[in-house]
């Protein structure tokens, strides 16, 4: 019909530069007159650049690339595996995750995820898996046994209702690890590649995993994912241990060099933390406002408006007002705009959504 809308959610994390980016438009049609793919069987320069661009931004050594989050979790959910069989821990084939995580789609990363409601009617899940309760040590304490090769975790929960972890708790994890010489794996598929106005959602905490799983906003709206390795986990994977037809092919890695550069060398990260600090005002007045709004969560443009009670209704609210929203943890309004988005349009995010708690009641 011609209205124009303001996406909040931003293909839910991923739109990094928003909708066709003329950067990234113009870095897709280059590379796909160039080469579009070929294999691992030869040597990819955008692929190398992408490495060296994630590998120098970050705490990591190496990178191997896939085509999603659900991938990168699965590459590392094998490549902790491998390390304890490399280390000699035969008996170690197990792993710890959160309960309200939500780690993928296919059956090792559906398992890893803590939510029942994503399993059903898929059991049974995959043996050796147990849960523990997100920011509380001693839960990890507990689940923890001599089977477990690694702890999972995200430094920010996101489909668990954009809850952030606790810089002790993380520390607690990193401590375990090195205790008990098990992997320490972070999923930042969504908190990841600047969105919460570092490069990676660790930062924050000096808190730096083993292994860490990239994808969503690594692409900009381009299928591709990462599993990053530090240290002896980077020596882990040796030719044959893990592959991926398309992982790392010259388009995506095209794409994903143009949002890297924006990062960490166009000062987008600046930007991010500086209208996430602006946004994040606002959505604390809106706290003060309403009764139902219980706080706003977050760090950078990864927000969680949480409201005291299921609020699935509020997609439509906003969407009758020009803004494309989305409700985590059915009471949770998840704010996951494209990077880029301006002071100017944090307004109308904020109007709209006063207008839209005023509506609920």
């Amino acid at each position: 019909d011609g209205k124009k809308y303001l996406d909040l959610i931003s293909g839910i994390a991923v739109n990094t530069l928003g909708h066709n980016h003329p950067r990234l438009v113009q870095a897709l049609a280059d590379q796909a007159a160039r080469l579009i793919h070929v294999s691992n069987l030869y040597g990819i320069t955008p692929q190398i650049e992408l490495a060296e661009a994630l590998t120098t931004n970050s705490c990591m050594d190496k990178a191997f690339f896939c085509n999603s989050g659900s991938e990168a979790v699965e590459g590392a959910l094998k490549l902790a595996r491998l390390y304890a069989r490399q280390k000699g821990y035969e008996n170690r084939s197990g792993y710890v995750s959160m309960k309200n995580s939500f780690h993928g789609r296919t059956m090792g990363a559906l398992t890893a995820t803590g939510q029942k409601k994503y399993q059903q009617g898929f059991e049974p899940m995959l043996s050796g898996f147990t849960y523990a309760d997100y920011n509380d040590l001693a839960s990890v304490e507990a689940a923890v046994t001599d089977e477990t090769s690694a702890i999972v975790l995200e430094p920010i929960q996101g489909e668990g209702g954009v809850i952030p972890g606790d810089p002790d708790f993380l520390a607690g994890c990193r401590r375990l690890c090195d205790e008990r010489d098990m992997t320490l794996i972070f999923d930042e598929v969504q908190c990841g590649m600047g969105r919460t106005g570092a490069g990676f959602g660790y930062e924050a905490s000096g808190v730096e995993p083993d292994v860490m799983a990239l994808a969503k906003g690594l692409g900009g709206g381009v299928s591709i994912g990462a599993t990053l390795a530090r240290g002896a986990h980077g020596k882990v994977f040796g030719p044959g241990h893990h592959a991926s037809t398309f992982g790392g092919n010259p388009l995506a890695c095209s794409a994903a060099l143009v949002i890297c550069d924006e990062l960490f060398n166009k000062g987008l990260l600046e930007h991010v933390r500086a209208v996430g600090a602006y946004l994040k005002r606002g959505l604390d007045g809106l706290v003060g406002k309403y009764d139902s709004v219980v706080e706003a969560r977050g760090r950078g443009l990864m927000w969680g408006l949480v409201i005291n009670r299921d609020c699935p209704e509020l997609v439509g609210l906003l969407a009758a007002r020009g803004v494309l929203g989305n409700v985590a943890a059915g009471r949770v309004v998840r704010i996951a705009p494209p990077l880029i988005i301006t002071e100017a349009e944090c307004d109308v995010v904020l109007e709209a959504l006063d207008g839209a708690l005023s509506e609920l009641g």
